[in-house]
């Protein structure tokens, strides 16, 4: 006996991999579309891969048929994903769709798109509650692009009971930006200084895709419409993360160089976690309203994810590999070895 009827669009990425995994062994019937209809190793042979582009809403709408059950969208984006959605809501029991911590903004408006900007670093209550502000909807970044997403669908709730979650720091195999990657190459490329800025104390939660996975089951569950955040059970420092990492590849524990304040030049001391204010969730709602508890941490997840990244990177380049990542941080800002080096030089450190 089945749970019911499943689709995941988005199916062949990091979160949809997972997701296809959690629900199928969940019990529900799933048909797992991507763009070139990809499978995935782990997924039993049951699951239906089908191969359709999620901009052409005729191809969209022959995947859900006649309906389905539950529908997770690993990839909407924007108010027109949203319209594509809510025009199928006769034919989709409920909805799970992958949001994120971009769209929150603290007391004074700042968020993750005015960081480059002076004081413009967000400064959010610890933890970070659902309730906390947004950004304003509309189509300027990633952030307002998301918010209107989660408007419009939570404003059809009567129509399309949808769960939102507000992923944070994704990490595991499959990733397309895995920040992972800034430790494991110094460890492959025999680095034993790890320069940190903001004092290495830096928290930004991450989330496994494997608890990811573990909410949209709980989501398909016991539909409803709600906003609930996304994340690991605890938000490691940049320095634990940096010790884990070396722990998990079996090397040495780096010696850490912690920086007080912001990074002393783009390319030493700014790793993919380093912001100067924490951003740590509050998982209480999703807890109570889906009984959520987390089904892998960072640390007992971190070895996994390693060993696939040394793999990708063996004898190939970096940016080949992520080009999504080398869009956000460029080769010299991630592994600016020289400039590290001059640095530690004139202060009379170590390479």
């Amino acid at each position: 006996m089945t749970s019911g009827s499943a689709v995941v669009i988005g199916a062949s990425g990091q979160i949809g991999r997972a997701a296809v995994r959690a629900l199928a062994r969940d019990g529900w019937e799933v048909r797992a579309a991507s763009r070139h209809g990809g499978r995935d190793a782990s997924w039993p042979g049951e699951v239906r891969s089908v191969a359709v582009d999620r901009e052409d809403d005729t191809a969209l709408a022959g995947l859900i048929g006649e309906g389905c059950d539950v529908l997770l969208d690993c990839v909407a984006y924007g108010a027109a994903h949203a319209k594509q959605l809510t025009a199928l809501a006769d034919r989709i029991g409920s909805a799970v769709v992958v949001s994120t911590c971009a769209v929150y903004a603290d007391d004074r408006g700042r968020s993750f798109a005015t960081m480059d900007e002076p004081d413009g670093s967000p400064v959010y209550p610890l933890p970070v509650p659902e309730t906390q502000p947004t950004v304003p909807p509309g189509d300027e970044d990633y952030g307002t692009r998301k918010v209107a997403l989660e408007r419009a669908l939570l404003a059809q709730g009567d129509r399309l009971p949808v769960t939102l979650l507000r992923a944070c720091a994704v990490h595991g195999p499959y990733s397309p930006l895995p920040r992972e990657l800034y430790f494991v190459k110094r460890v492959l490329d025999g680095r034993r200084v790890r320069v940190l800025a903001y004092g290495g104390s830096s928290r930004f939660h991450p989330v496994h895709v494997d608890n990811l996975a573990e909410l949209v089951r709980l989501a398909a569950r016991r539909p409803g419409s709600r906003v609930l955040n996304a994340a690991d059970p605890q938000a490691p420092t940049v320095a634990e993360i940096s010790a884990a990492v070396d722990a998990a590849m079996g090397a040495p524990e780096s010696e850490v160089v912690r920086v007080d304040g912001a990074p002393p030049s783009s390319d030493v001391g700014d790793t993919p976690w380093s912001v100067p204010h924490p951003l740590v969730y509050d998982m209480t709602a999703a807890e109570r309203e889906l009984g959520y508890r987390a089904v892998t941490t960072y640390e007992e997840s971190l070895p996994a994810t390693v060993a696939w990244l040394a793999d990708q990177v063996k004898g190939r380049d970096w940016w080949e590999l992520f080009p999504r990542m080398a869009g956000f941080y460029p080769d010299e800002k991630l592994f600016g070895y020289a400039a590290e080096d001059r640095w530690l030089a004139e202060r009379g450190g170590k390479r």
